[in-house]
């Protein structure tokens, strides 16, 4: 199968092309012109250069595909420099949606992800929900997933809280530190989209992804610092009221670690409800990886 693939240079995009040669599958990346290079030299890929926000690069690419894998998605906006919610996950998605229609692509995979719905607090979920939304509407053979925090080698929010573990003294923490995640392996959401290619009880399906147990923010904390060897960890708890203001001031400074979207969702938890895991795990096989020993593979060097 030919596979047209968007995001594959970024942390989920590397484990999904690395699984999708496996599988046999030849994959065309969308890249932006200038990042190719970060692209692996490997015979079944192919690069076309475009951006998913510009509806005018897509003209053409996809012909001949079998398949879209869109991944395309920011964390944090940029906005000065055009980098928004709105502009990643809504018109990137509706200009690939067009493009797959428009030149005969009919299986169609979209990344989005748990927590989303169409009142969320947060302008994350609620553009990923819009386009959600789009895919729906779109006459595709579609599958959306919803995965929780994605952990793995490259991943951002491990390997910030291991770094702030070994380098301070204390490691503060917003609120009370008991707000909940089910943190999933980026190996088993990628082995989903692949999977979800050659499966016809997938069309139209959305699914759930998270690991097999869910942890507090302090729990995420302590099974770091005892995999780096650097226990107890010491914590300083600071009252949400409090921070929730210095966040707002502070979050336009690119090296600041948080903003007020992201600082909205990690209190607000990510945790799948156990008859959406029981769906996804019994649909394609899988048995999450566990958290603990997960980030032992790459911390611990």
């Amino acid at each position: 199968m030919k596979v047209f693939l968007t995001g594959a240079t970024g942390f989920v995009g590397h484990e999904m092309l690395k699984q999708l040669l496996a599988a046999g599958h030849i994959v065309r990346c969308l890249v932006r012109p200038g990042s190719e290079g970060r692209l692996p030299i490997e015979k079944n890929i192919e690069v076309r250069l475009g951006d998913a926000t510009d509806a005018e690069s897509l003209d053409a690419s996809l012909e001949g595909c079998d398949a879209a894998i869109h991944l395309v998605g920011i964390i944090r906006e940029f906005p000065g420099k055009g980098v928004t919610f709105k502009k990643l996950h809504v018109e990137a998605t509706r200009n690939l949606v067009a493009a797959a229609e428009n030149q005969g692509v009919r299986r169609y995979l979209q990344m989005s992800a748990n927590g989303v719905r169409p009142d969320a607090e947060s302008e994350y979920h609620r553009t990923k929900w819009q386009g959600e939304e789009a895919v729906r509407a779109a006459q595709l053979d579609w599958t959306i997933f919803r995965p929780s925090l994605i952990f793995g080698p490259a991943d951002e929010f491990v390997n910030m809280l291991a770094d702030l573990v070994r380098k301070a003294p204390v490691v503060p923490v917003i609120g009370d530190g008991r707000y909940r995640m089910a943190p999933v392996a980026v190996e088993d959401v990628a082995a989903s989209f692949v999977a979800a290619l050659t499966k016809e009880e997938c069309l139209g399906q959305t699914y759930h992804l998270c690991g097999p147990g869910d942890f507090s923010y302090d729990e995420i904390l302590d099974l770091i610092g005892e995999t780096l060897g650097k226990t107890p960890v010491r914590k300083l708890h600071h009252p949400v009221c409090l921070m929730k203001p210095v966040v707002k001031v502070l979050q336009s400074i690119p090296q600041f670690p948080i903003t007020s979207a992201q600082l909205t969702m990690l209190l607000e938890g990510n945790l799948c409800a156990e008859e959406a895991m029981q769906t996804w795990r019994e649909t394609f096989g899988i048995e999450p990886r566990d958290f603990a020993e997960g980030i032992r593979k790459y911390l611990v060097k």
